[in-house]
């Protein structure tokens, strides 16, 4: 281990516990102030004494456990659901999920088509728009303890949705991108990849579930966690190297374990590994962010902003009322999907690598801050924005919950 990386490490560690200090004491998300504590230090930072604010030595470090939060906030999502929860929903998420693509891509190319930026650039920004952040929005139903809230069941479809999504446009956009060709046959390779990937973990979940129930069935803690561990790993390892995000992977694991009698025990192993990963994810997100870059984008990042909110909100309500949720369910969905992340950020690198504009750069880094600050922030405050709202449109008072009784449209 190079020099000093300990020492690195230690002082992460310290700012991530100052920021929660924070978070608790202004009864705020830990996620804005995450993201801004890792952009505050960064390359840009001073050396003060043997403290290195640059993390320079580290970074690829608290980068892999970043990665690893990753995998345990959306395995923790996960087990909150079933297998059989999601499929029974399916129709409903196929349905949401179409509203909720053509809506946000919609915006994506409008936008910088009325910018007058190039065709390739307008692809980036479309994608960089749709897509929303499956980290942020699992730590922030987490957080908020929004879990067993029924409109959270379409918020998790949402995701799986726009997986499939990623794994086509992703191919898409690095062939024209690098190349300036996109070949069919590599598109209908990811798409195909994606999906029997996912719909094949999920049914083979289902059928073995007796056969894991009896593997799990160990006496020992410490072999118990190391047997999760490895399943987690090894699926969201295996996601990763066929081109379906790591994230959906452990998602994936998490409903299916979900079926099993182990889910107490799992449960109350995994949730410190998750705060604690899970935080590190949030502050190499802000190292990854650097703030002297991102003055020249300001003007079409607020018109993005601004565009998105309205979108997600829009495809929120249709979503979930063509699915039976409430006003106050649709308004959940509609807020809780806006953060945007760890996809905007493959775009941008993407788009640098291809040699496009470099405006693209400082867009999606302050794109991405605004809604992974705003998001968490909004969601929180989503029974006051209801409230408001209902007045408006003359919604229901905030009495019910849910979704809408049969044969009841309220």
């Amino acid at each position: 281990m190079p020099e000093q990386v300990l020492l690195e490490i230690g002082l992460a560690l310290a700012i991530v516990a100052f920021a929660g200090i924070l978070a608790a004491r202004f009864r705020v998300s830990i996620v804005p102030l995450l993201i801004l504590a890792g952009m505050v230090v960064g390359p840009h930072a001073p050396v003060i004494g043997i403290l290195d604010f640059r993390f320079i030595k580290s970074a690829p470090l608290i980068d892999f456990m970043g990665r690893v939060g990753i995998l345990f906030l959306l395995f923790s999502l996960g087990l909150e659901f079933s297998v059989g929860r999601l499929l029974k929903a399916g129709r409903s998420i196929l349905v949401g999920g179409s509203i909720y693509m053509a809506i946000n891509f919609t915006l994506g190319v409008v936008l910088p088509v009325i910018w007058g930026w190039p065709l390739r650039e307008t692809l980036v920004v479309a994608g960089l728009i749709s897509i929303s952040s499956s980290a942020i929005v699992a730590k922030v139903l987490v957080d908020l303890k929004r879990t067993a809230r029924p409109e959270t069941e379409m918020i998790l479809g949402l995701m799986l949705f726009q997986d499939v999504f990623v794994a086509v446009y992703l191919s898409i956009i690095s062939g024209l991108v690098l190349t300036g060709s996109a070949s069919p046959a590599s598109v209908l390779k990811s798409t195909s990849l994606a999906l029997g990937f996912m719909l094949g973990l999920i049914l083979a979940g289902r059928k073995l579930a007796p056969l894991i129930n009896r593997l799990f069935n160990v006496p020992s803690d410490e072999v118990f966690m190391l047997m999760v561990f490895a399943f987690l790993t090894l699926v969201a390892g295996f996601s990763e190297t066929i081109h379906v995000a790591e994230a959906i992977g452990a998602l994936l694991v998490g409903l299916i374990l979900a079926e099993t009698d182990h889910l107490d025990r799992i449960e109350h192993i995994v949730v410190p590994f998750r705060d604690f990963f899970g935080a590190l994810f949030f502050f190499s997100f802000g190292l990854s962010i650097d703030p002297l870059t991102l003055g020249g984008a300001v003007g079409p990042v607020l018109v993005a902003v601004a565009a998105t909110l309205t979108g997600n909100f829009l495809a929120g309500i249709l979503a979930g009322r063509m699915a039976g949720y409430s006003y106050r369910g649709c308004t959940n969905i509609g807020l809780t999907i806006t953060p945007r992340g760890e996809f905007s950020i493959i775009l941008a690198n993407l788009a640098k690598t291809g040699g496009l504009l470099p405006v693209l750069q400082p867009f999606a880094a302050l794109y991405v801050l605004l809604l992974a600050i705003l998001g968490p922030l909004l969601t929180k405050e989503s029974k006051w924005i209801y409230s408001q709202l209902a007045r408006i449109f003359g919604w229901p008072a905030l009495k019910e919950k849910g979704k809408v009784k049969q044969g009841l449209q309220i």
